[in-house]
């Protein structure tokens, strides 16, 4: 629990920020390798993991950069699914894996997974992201809805594309039990002439489905910050995540942990912390009370809010260091 009251039971962590894809709003010149490809290892990740669920941490969503770029997810998945108090385990995928590798990830203990999907017209998908893989993520969205998991779809809000897609993200949500998430556009250090071109505030949209009889669904326990809706005629839900809405961040329930080992209060704080020699310690006394307390003791540095309404950014280079 942080100063401002705010439990964090759900935690972030970021195994990899290497991406395969090059979206226009992340990574436009594909993954730079700029930074150390030191990640953390299993046993690391596991150590974390360990102490958050320790203080009280019930849900992990394991994301990166593209997290199944790492030949050990499966293994993460299934040692973070081992850990007494851990009761949700959600990853967050561009989707290219799916078909081949969802079974063993749900074998492993995987409950809950989001993909992102800007587009369902393959042309402009392969325009946003650079890949030309659509169709083969849908066939993997439906794979796991048939395997009961939690399904998401976040698609990012650009001014150029989202309109023209509405009607077929609509009629996608009519007929698929996914909760489909529309996330704005996120200023961040090196997007700023493309945010000015392409951000579009979410209050449009929610006008739209609260004219169109959507009411706004009760918040699941861990839940993330959409403001989720629901109609009697749709078998799916739209959910909106709009950042630079009022009181944003007053019930912020989660922390990341970067790929390298550092604790991010906050997507957009000014720097990481570095833990990694405090996890190698809880390690070599296969103990996290040292990283419990290392923790702890930096919540208290976490801000009320994120101050990107006022044009803040932070460390955040791009979403991919952490995995948004």
């Amino acid at each position: 629990m942080d100063k401002f009251g705010r439990r964090f039971e759900y935690l972030r962590l970021s195994i990899t920020d290497v991406c395969n894809f090059s979206c226009q709003y992340c990574l436009p010149d594909g993954y730079q390798c700029d930074t150390p490809r030191n990640f953390m290892s299993a046993p690391e990740l596991n150590m974390v993991v360990q102490a958050f669920a320790k203080m009280g941490t019930k849900k992990v969503r394991i994301t990166g950069g593209e997290p199944s770029l790492r030949n050990d997810l499966t293994k993460i998945i299934e040692q973070t699914a081992n850990v007494e108090g851990i009761e949700q385990v959600a990853i967050t995928t561009n989707g290219y894996k799916l078909e081949k590798d969802l079974r063993k990830w749900v074998d492993a203990g995987l409950t809950s997974l989001n993909v992102s999907i800007d587009s369902l017209d393959p042309r402009q998908f392969e325009q946003i992201t650079g890949d030309g893989r659509l169709q083969s993520i849908l066939k993997g969205l439906e794979l796991a809805v048939e395997l009961g998991l939690q399904v998401k779809v976040n698609a990012v809000l650009l001014k150029e594309f989202t309109d023209p897609q509405l009607s077929l993200f609509f009629d996608f949500v009519k007929s698929n039990n996914i909760t489909l998430r529309f996330i704005e556009l996120m200023q961040t250090g090196d997007n700023e002439a493309f945010f000015n071109a392409q951000h579009v505030s979410g209050e449009s949209i929610e006008n739209k489905l609260i004219d169109l009889g959507w009411t706004r669904k009760h918040k699941a326990q861990w839940a993330g910050p959409a403001k989720v809706y629901r109609h009697d005629d749709y078998l799916g839900r739209i959910g909106l995540i709009m950042p630079y809405s009022k009181d944003f961040c007053a019930d912020c329930n989660r922390l990341r942990i970067s790929a390298l080992g550092k604790l991010h209060l906050c997507l957009f704080a000014e720097k990481g912390i570095e833990l990694r020699d405090t996890i190698a310690k809880s390690l070599e006394h296969d103990n996290p009370a040292y990283l419990m307390t290392e923790i702890q003791n930096m919540l208290g540095q976490k801000e009320a809010t994120h101050y990107l309404d006022k044009g803040f950014t932070g460390a955040t280079q791009h979403l991919a260091m952490l995995g948004g």
